[in-house]
């Protein structure tokens, strides 16, 4: 008889804590795009306001789509009516409320009434309960990397635009633009521990590499924002034929990856669309394998780019230069670039995983079919992104 030992995660209180921080940050995030569309609208900005809508509507749209193809993934065999009811949710772009509160139910149960074992199987009752509770939050947390990436990213490239377009010192968005950068930052990280926390075997995210994590993605990603919107500063059409080049080059990408992450072609179609959106901004490992040489490549090309729009600012518009706002956005960028870099080289040297799943611990070798009941099962989480 095989006797396999997998080292279950804990959904702690903190986690439980963090959660209901994430729902308010969500809803109140909701009000604000509507609050900032309508204050673009009162002041006759419309194309403005209508743009930062359309990446709300899309955002939402596509992570609706995915979210009711995971439950009824989940759901399959059960009763048609509750998968209707789901739909029709899903439907009025309510169905992350659904999840959250999924979240809120097995989250409660395990941190506050499961006494978990670290070691133990999976199918036991308290470990089963955890294992619902890690795995509805990341199911909520790769949704919530769809939508920063969707949404919160672009509006965020729209505000510095029309900041430095327009050259108001206003407070109130230095504030906002600060706090966007934070939130895209923030959304990696708690993706990546929840991420962590689902896959078996897997080691739990501790404090001093979450801090180094986030520090090379905020600067990274902050870096390659402010560079796309110098170029789009420059240039409209540039800008976008430069996005639509990164997105057909990540795209292309993904395809050679052959990924497996739906069940269904046109959602697998889906997914690749967007994880081609994300690599525009930030750099993921889609299938688990070794990526020295494709993440080398990927930050060398950011550094080219980003050097090479700086020179074509000294050679096209040296006027510009001469302005205190470009001096700024320049040294942030190069700086951000900079440490940035030797964060990621930090992180992926002492802090990341050499394997994403070390080999089980068995008492004996596998005896035909008793071995293979024991096998976990591998579930949804295994063909996510992984960092």
């Amino acid at each position: 008889m095989t006797t396999v030992t997998v080292r279950m995660m804990k959904f702690t209180k903190q986690n439980f804590i963090f959660l209901v921080g994430g729902i308010i940050i969500y809803v109140v995030d909701i009000g604000v795009d509507f609050w900032v569309a309508m204050k673009y609208f009162c002041q006759g900005q419309y194309c403005w306001g209508i743009l930062i809508l359309c990446f709300r509507g899309l955002s939402s749209l596509i992570t609706q789509v995915f979210s009711y193809e995971w439950f009824k993934n989940d759901w399959e065999g059960t009763d048609t009516g509750k998968r209707k009811w789901i739909f029709l949710v899903h439907l009025f772009q309510c169905g992350i409320f659904i999840r959250y509160w999924f979240a809120l139910k097995y989250g409660c149960q395990a941190a506050f009434k499961q006494k978990s074992r670290r070691d133990t199987s999976e199918t036991d009752p308290p470990n089963f309960i955890q294992k619902q509770a890690v795995d509805v939050v990341t199911d909520i947390n790769m949704l919530r990397v769809f939508k920063t990436f969707l949404e919160t990213t672009p509006q965020l490239f729209v505000q510095i635009y029309i900041l430095m377009e327009h050259g108001k010192n206003n407070f109130c968005q230095y504030a906002a633009i600060i706090m966007s950068f934070c939130g895209i930052s923030f959304s990696m990280v708690d993706y990546q521990i929840s991420l962590r926390k689902s896959l078996p075997d897997k080691d739990e995210f501790r404090v001093l590499p979450k801090l180094v994590y986030l520090l090379y993605k905020l600067l990274t990603i902050t870096s390659w924002i402010l560079s796309i919107s110098l170029i789009t500063l420059l240039s409209v059409r540039s800008s976008v034929i430069l996005l639509i080049f990164l997105w057909i080059c990540g795209f292309t990408w993904t395809l050679k990856q052959h990924t497996t992450f739906c069940k269904s072609k046109k959602m697998e179609h889906l997914y690749r669309t967007v994880v081609g959106i994300i690599l525009i901004f930030t750099f993921f490992n889609i299938k688990g394998r070794k990526t020295k040489v494709c993440i080398s490549i990927y930050y060398a090309t950011h550094t080219v780019v980003t050097l090479g729009i700086l020179f074509v600012y000294m050679f096209w518009k040296p006027s510009i230069i001469k302005q205190i706002h470009f001096t700024i956005v320049s040294i942030l960028t190069i700086l951000s670039l900079v440490l940035g870099v030797i964060f990621l080289v930090v992180y992926y040297r002492h802090f990341h995983p050499t394997a994403y799943c070390r080999p089980q611990a068995c008492s004996d070798e596998a005896d035909g079919e008793a071995g293979q009941k024991d096998i976990v099962e591998i579930g949804r989480f295994q063909n996510f992104i992984m960092q």
